[in-house]
């Protein structure tokens, strides 16, 4: 079956199988099956037609998928525009809600490089004097 042009798996129940749409989360999932009156313990494959049909209008009112992306994507780049603080973290590639990057950090700064001394033997090789 596909939702706004994701496929979402036939096995799984509703409220999980909606939760593949990006922008639509597990508590999210639950909120549109209740506007919708669909019961989340049913199976994708065991929606009808007008249960189907619910769901996608219910989804129709939202902003999922490529719509959310390119709004979030234009928020970025806005703040990247106007020099903000964040924009400038989101441009140096660090992290932008205020965590630590002393210590941390690693998933958004990358591999450790060490930087500092170095052994003779390689300062010889590389032609700096170490004296």
């Amino acid at each position: 079956m596909r939702f706004s042009g994701i496929n979402i798996p036939d096995e799984k129940r509703v409220d999980i199988s909606l939760a593949y749409l990006y922008g639509v989360g597990r508590s999210s999932a639950v909120g549109i099956l209740k506007k919708a009156d669909v019961d989340r313990a049913k199976r994708v494959k065991d929606l009808s037609e007008d249960e189907q049909k619910r769901i996608q209008k219910v989804l129709d009112e939202r902003k999922i998928g490529g719509d959310l992306r390119a709004e979030i994507l234009n928020n970025i780049r806005r703040l990247k525009e106007i020099s903000s603080y964040r924009g400038t973290r989101h441009s140096k590639n660090l992290p932008v809600r205020g965590q630590r990057t002393r210590s941390n950090a690693r998933t958004k700064r990358g591999k450790r490089v060490t930087i500092g001394a170095i052994k003779k033997e390689v300062a010889a090789k590389m032609g700096i004097t170490t004296e």
